[in-house]
């Protein structure tokens, strides 16, 4: 069991022994036990069908999500936190990830229709959770452009040809890792 206090972090080792760490420190041990390398981390990462997966099974293993965005006070996605935290990498912000899928010119292989959905996205992109989640099209904004199957059925074709334009924006998205 893991349990937060303030900035520290109390767990009990191995040996059944008391360990009073900050969370930062906590989480990067956490973490080196279950991938040995930044590379490793990135692999997995991107092999990942589902991202929403390997961040559930991190906060199983003790990564408190909340608690590690607040110590490190800016606005970054569990990607960016980990490889921020654990492998000392500089950051990018969900709006730099952001720009960067956009500078790309990434969407111009898509229907006009489409590429409004995955902007749309790309500019509520508040995480992978988003992204991922089957419901994002039955909400506003995307609502104003229609039913969630017109939208699909018009933008992309068919519900697999959808999920594989959010599996390739996700890869985008984290291309530059």
């Amino acid at each position: 069991m893991v349990k937060a206090i303030a900035e520290r972090v109390q767990y009990y080792d191995t040996d059944g022994k008391l360990v009073t760490e900050s969370f930062k420190d906590y989480t990067r041990k956490t973490l080196a036990r279950q991938f040995s390398s930044l590379d490793e981390f990135i692999k997995k990462w991107q092999s990942a069908q589902r991202k929403q997966a390997i961040i559930d099974e991190l906060e199983s293993k003790g990564v408190l999500w909340e608690v590690l965005a607040e110590e490190v006070g800016k606005d970054l996605d569990p990607f960016d936190l980990i490889c921020h935290v654990v492998y000392g990498q500089p950051p990018l912000t969900r709006k730099e990830r952001a720009e960067n899928v956009k500078k790309r010119n990434y969407f111009t292989k898509y229907s006009d229709t489409a590429q409004a959905v995955l902007t749309t996205l790309l500019d509520k992109y508040a995480g992978v959770q988003e992204i991922e989640n089957k419901n994002v099209p039955k909400v506003a904004p995307f609502t104003a452009t229609g039913r969630p199957i017109k939208i699909i059925k018009k933008g992309f074709g068919k519900p697999a040809d959808y999920e594989q334009a959010i599996s390739d924006l996700e890869a985008e998205i984290y291309r530059s890792a």
